[in-house]
């Protein structure tokens, strides 16, 4: 038989207190209402001996919170998200918040399903990399006074909270580096998508190059298509451009796809390319070459994230944050010289 959980009436009946008393020690209320010491004490001791835990659903319907926050992103199995993940959680923590992580695989309708689900357990707060579709439906959770934070993009038509990366200036000033380092003909990979994050991150490439008055040379993926698909056109971009001197790459899993393809189909290229990515991994550190990336500062997102949501959850009066953060340029083997790389 499942043992039965104390609850605060059994708490109070056996100190021979008020369960309104019970209820404002455990809630950290005490010295506020001029509860003593002694009686705080006692009641927390108790609590403790009896391995005390309030019951999380009838608090929540109590007070309209569970201190909960979402963390929903495309795939939380990508590296550079399971970090950021960790991070949050950790601040959360410290703050008496829980973390529900989520991917809603940048599909709308998985996205409209999960925030129902959410709605329907009163989270407390939501941190949201928003399907390219999902405007209404944050649209919705602001309407609803529920504190709301878009990373990674953004829709400039909606007044919200939100943190991103200065995505067109990180590419380019990435891609400057690739033709200050005697780079011409490069191509860039990336995907055929009207989210601000893609858009920005081929307005930087396509600034750097024609300043440079150089040529565009650009693949924009089918949105939505899978890995073998990516890679087969990423296979006939690289050889109806032969001249290619260095290829950059949007995202990390697409520079990933794009090291298989040139290992499989262009081995040689490997080495003379220039190959950049948007967004590091752990993988490009230890590649031969390794890959030069632009890395996004994960401590510094993570940390601000929380800070926003904690003093959304805070202030009952939102003040509204729109915060842009610097991307770091990490040059690795993959970059250097041209003249360099092809000694």
């Amino acid at each position: 038989m499942k043992p039965i959980r104390p609850s605060i009436k059994d708490i109070a009946a056996h100190l021979n207190v008020s369960v309104t008393t019970v209820s404002f020690v455990l809630n950290g209320k005490g010295p506020e209402m001029r509860i003593s010491e002694e009686v705080i004490q006692k009641i927390l001791g108790y609590a403790r001996e009896i391995n005390y835990r309030p019951n999380q659903l009838a608090q929540s319907l109590r007070t309209g919170k569970t201190n909960v926050i979402v963390f929903m992103v495309e795939d939380i199995s990508n590296p550079f998200f399971a970090r950021l993940a960790r991070i949050i959680e950790v601040i959360a923590y410290q703050k008496g918040y829980k973390v529900i992580f989520c991917s809603n695989e940048n599909d709308d309708r998985h996205t409209g399903e999960l925030l129902q689900v959410f709605r329907d357990q009163q989270v407390t707060g939501y941190i949201i990399i928003p399907s390219a579709g999902a405007k209404k439906q944050i649209k919705a959770l602001l309407q609803e006074g529920v504190p709301v934070i878009l990373f990674d993009r953004y829709f400039p038509e909606l007044e919200t909270n939100y943190v991103v990366i200065d995505n067109e200036n990180a590419t380019y000033q990435a891609t400057k580096h690739l033709i200050g380092n005697g780079y011409r003909k490069i191509g860039f990979v990336t995907i055929a998508a009207s989210q601000t994050q893609m858009v920005d991150r081929l307005k930087g490439y396509k600034k750097a190059v024609k300043e440079a008055k150089l040529r565009s040379r650009v693949l924009e993926l089918p949105f939505g298509e899978d890995a073998s698909e990516g890679e087969e056109h990423m296979r006939k971009f690289f050889e109806a451009n032969p001249d290619l001197d260095a290829v950059f790459f949007a995202t990390n899993y697409l520079a990933q796809q794009g090291l298989l393809v040139m290992r499989e189909h262009f081995p040689g290229k490997l080495h003379a390319w220039g190959i950049m990515s948007f967004d590091d991994n752990e993988f490009f550190r230890i590649h031969t070459p390794s890959i030069s990336a632009v890395a996004q500062p994960l401590e510094e997102i993570g940390s601000k994230l929380m800070e926003i949501m904690l003093d959304l959850l805070k202030n009952e009066k939102k003040a509204l944050h729109q915060v842009v953060l610097t991307a770091r340029l990490q040059e690795r083997d993959s970059s250097q010289q041209k003249d360099v790389k092809s000694l």
